[in-house]
């Protein structure tokens, strides 16, 4: 029986059908992780972090907190994204997408803001319950929920949409409940904003103009 190929730009090497899952798995985790990462700093979330760290000073009930709140989350955005993908004609959802992720570009360069009373909905649960349901009520409808739903419409593998953007929650989030005010502090917030907006756009502009299938 021969093997079925899929085609790559010119001059690569075209590779088997049956393997190529796993290399498509591999480039969603680093493109949900990186894009989710940048977007994160100086998000909603991570100023969220950043309150229970000095509320609390309890630093690994909130970072397991983020991580429960993230995946629950995350895990109904990237079914969300799977489920449109089977809602949407590919033409129309690759319209959706491409204006979804230039409009994504957009909101990365609004900054955010968060009031302490948000952390205070949660008294009486504990460190790690009050994470949990302060991250996942604000996550819902933020910037990176929003991104995790489009890179799983986007993309084929959403348990690797998952593991990225979660993974990127933590690489951004963590940090900050450790060092706290004094880490955010040393990142130039305009700069990593910037490259998360140019990331976003690029994206949709590919999309739009169906250059971004051979990245796949």
């Amino acid at each position: 029986m021969r093997e079925a190929y899929t085609r790559g730009p010119p001059g690569t090497v075209a590779w088997p059908l049956t393997r190529l899952p796993m290399s498509f798995s591999l480039h969603t985790l680093a493109l949900s992780t990186g894009v989710v990462t940048l977007a994160e700093i100086g998000d909603k979330t991570q100023l969220l972090a950043f309150l229970l760290a000095a509320r609390f000073k309890k630093p690994v009930p909130i970072v397991l907190g983020i991580l429960v709140a993230t995946l629950a989350n995350h895990g109904l955005a990237g079914a969300l994204g799977q489920w449109i993908t089977q809602l949407l004609t590919p033409e129309v959802l690759r319209w959706v997408l491409g204006v979804g992720f230039i409009a994504m570009a957009i909101w990365t360069l609004i900054p955010d803001e968060i009031e302490e009373d948000e952390v205070k909905l949660s008294q009486g649960m504990g460190v790690f319950g009050a994470t949990v349901v302060t991250f996942f009520l604000a996550e819902m409808g933020d910037k990176t929920q929003i991104a995790t739903v489009a890179l799983a419409a986007h993309e084929a593998s959403a348990l690797a949409v998952v593991a990225g953007t979660t993974l990127g929650m933590l690489i951004a989030d963590v940090p900050a409940v450790f060092v706290g005010n004094k880490f955010a502090e040393r990142i130039p917030m305009k700069l990593v904003h910037g490259v998360a907006a140019a990331i976003f756009a690029i994206l949709g502009a590919l999309t739009l103009l169906k250059a971004d299938t051979w990245l796949r």
